[in-house]
């Protein structure tokens, strides 16, 4: 992608609206675009992080066993009134009638549609277990939405419903889901911790909530601090084993790990005074099981071995990819922009070109951007005519992992500048082994 033909409005100024430094960043980095209280348009480069964030979540999701659909962001009332959410969910569920004057929501969640999907076509628990994820837009109307794209009233949501005859099986759902948002935020750059946390709208009696530690995190909350060194779960897991999971689920939950909400001082105190780890948090993820709450009252039921009806037991696993985004910028910047890690960034590497219009640096650069992008490199090449800081300050905001500088007397020896963003050390090099680099 050449820059001069690339929709990247910079800003050169702080934002007075923002906050956070993830919200400065994404607004001066041209990310994002504010439409409305709490309402974002994602503009490219901002696109680019999100399409890969959703990328790694559709991987791990799929690796776990999970399977996609897409279910439609407006949702009939009715689903609800069977449930018993529709009067209870509150102001956050922007609820609109049809010409007919049917009443309709703007979903916040999707318990009740994949219920409904589900109780129209299985039948048999040979059919489970089962686990239906989808990505999608979801609305609520929060009373305070604020930090950007950290808590909008739009928003991006990855949702898994998991469904298991029995609460053996529900749970063994629950430890793939666990296990697979371990690995998902590893591999984010992230380490996310899991904290036993408060059920809310959603129900039921377990549920984890995946938090990273941040100084602008929106709550307190409390652990052990060897948390921050336990192993992830590798690629080889084995999803199908029951054992296997359940250590993976016994090993993240033997230490104390608690919200705000869930906060048992006396447990916390009883933790060795140098392991507690008090900080600020951002949830990053938030799992759930509550058995029979909708599959009960929804009438999701299927024929068990026995020959008779059993309500399905039911799970939910939310991860929120446009809430992500910013997460990952608190936890990686400095003060020059923001710091991709490699797995996300925009784009895999930034060739600038220091003098426009100069035969050599163009011929370097042409090669350059020609050679990595045909290796399938995601490629940008600063092509413009601006002055040399205000090309090295675009890339170090934008946060792109490397830089290749090709300057004139560099280029005359045949030569040029390779940059670490997240290091900052630079090296000098040939073309060719510049090239070579990231070829090989």
């Amino acid at each position: 992608m050449r820059l001069s033909r690339y929709f990247m409005p910079i800003l050169k100024e702080n934002p007075k609206e923002a906050e956070i430094v993830s919200h400065r960043l994404m607004l001066r980095a041209g990310m994002i675009r504010q439409q409305s209280q709490g309402i974002y348009s994602w503009l490219p480069l901002g696109k680019r992080v999100l399409d890969k964030v959703n990328a790694i979540i559709r991987e791990e999701q799929n690796r776990a066993g999970a399977i996609e659909l897409s279910m439609p962001t407006l949702q009939s009332a009715e689903l609800w009134q069977e449930s018993g959410r529709y009067d209870a969910y509150g102001k956050e569920m922007l609820r609109i009638k049809d010409r007919q004057e049917r009443p309709m929501l703007y979903g916040p969640t999707n318990e009740e549609m994949v219920t409904d999907i589900f109780r129209s076509s299985v039948k048999s628990y040979k059919d489970l277990p089962l686990n239906l994820y989808h990505i999608q837009l979801k609305f609520r109307d929060e009373i305070r939405p604020r930090f950007g794209t950290m808590r909008s009233r739009e928003f991006m949501m990855k949702d898994a419903y998991s469904f298991d005859l029995t609460r053996e099986g529900a749970e063994h759902s629950y430890n793939k889901m666990f296990a697979a948002y371990l690995r998902t935020f590893d591999r984010l750059g992230l380490r996310a911790i899991p904290m036993r946390a408060d059920t809310g709208p959603i129900g039921g009696n377990l549920s984890h909530e995946f938090i990273i530690l941040a100084d602008t995190g929106e709550s307190e909350v409390f652990c052990h601090k060897d948390f921050v060194d336990f192993d992830i779960p590798g690629e080889s897991t084995d999803f199908d084993s029951v054992e296997g999971l359940q250590a993976i689920f016994d090993k993240w939950t033997s230490l104390y790990a608690a919200t705000s909400e869930m906060h048992d001082e006396a447990a916390f105190n009883a933790v060795p005074e140098g392991e507690r780890l008090s900080a600020r948090g951002i949830e990053v993820g938030h799992i759930f099981y509550f058995g029979t709450k909708y599959s009960e009252p929804m009438g999701a039921k299927v024929q068990g071995p026995d020959g008779k009806e059993h309500f399905v037991h039911m799970g939910s696993y939310g991860i929120g990819p446009t809430r992500l985004v910013p997460a990952i910028i608190e936890a990686s910047h400095d003060d020059n922009g923001i710091i991709w890690p490699a797995s996300v960034a925009p784009f895999d590497v930034v060739v600038i070109n220091m003098k426009a219009g100069d035969q050599a640096c163009d011929d370097t650069c042409e090669l350059i951007y020609a050679a990595l992008t045909k290796a399938g490199k995601d490629v940008l090449y600063d092509d413009t005519d601006d002055r040399a800081g205000t090309k090295f300050a675009t890339a170090d905001l934008i946060g792109v992992p490397v830089q290749i500088i090709a300057g004139p007397r560099a280029v005359a020896n045949g030569e040029v500048e390779v940059k670490d963003r997240k290091t900052g050390a630079r090296e000098t090099m040939t073309i060719e082994a510049a090239i070579n680099r990231f070829v090989a």
